[in-house]
């Protein structure tokens, strides 16, 4: 069974609001709630959003092989607990997960009977880029970081499973829906 839904994106495609809209409508998809070292935003909630802790802290969680994956993003570590993961398996439950496109492939790797892969982008580079300054949460030179990032990010959008282009919301969460399986 492909339990471990595992989704990445580039900044700005929408795949938190897809990952949410998913959740409302079937409820019983479980949340792999990452943690991070960032500081959280204004509309995050901790525990919610990310568990957000302190660099030293995560440290200490990778050295007690808590993550089955991690990597420092834009300056911060993201990681996502094994227990999340072990915990859906185990009950037989679907977990959604967002994660970087690294991370995603080693969780590909590392179950590869239940996880499946879906990379969401849109239909280009500069609608991404204006998505971007819409949020209103980045300096301009954190936006330029993130679009280095996403240069390398669609370098790997071959390597998942699934591709969904989300530039019409409804169909992009609708194609979501098919690919895991879930009746409408």
């Amino acid at each position: 069974m492909n339990n471990l839904i595992v989704i990445s994106a580039p900044s700005g495609a929408g795949k938190s609001t897809l990952c949410r809209a998913l959740q409302e409508k079937y409820p019983e998809i479980l949340f792999s709630i990452s943690s991070t070292t960032r500081l959280r935003r204004e509309y995050e909630k901790n525990g919610y959003d990310y568990n957000f802790i302190s660099e030293k802290g995560f440290k200490k969680k990778i050295q007690a092989n808590k993550f089955i994956e991690f990597e420092e993003v834009h300056g911060y570590y993201y990681g996502t607990p094994k227990a999340n993961i072990d915990d859906a398996i185990a009950n037989n439950k679907y977990l959604l997960l967002e994660v970087d496109v690294k991370g995603a492939l080693k969780i590909k790797k590392a179950y590869p009977e239940q996880a499946v892969t879906v990379f969401i982008t849109l239909p280009n580079v500069s609608d991404l880029l204006e998505r971007l300054r819409k949020r209103g949460t980045e300096s301009e030179e954190r936006i330029k970081k993130r679009m280095e990032r996403i240069v390398m990010e669609l370098d790997y959008k071959n390597k998942f499973d699934y591709c969904i282009i989300n530039d019409d919301f409804n169909r992009a969460l609708n194609e979501l829906i098919k690919i895991i399986g879930i009746e409408n």
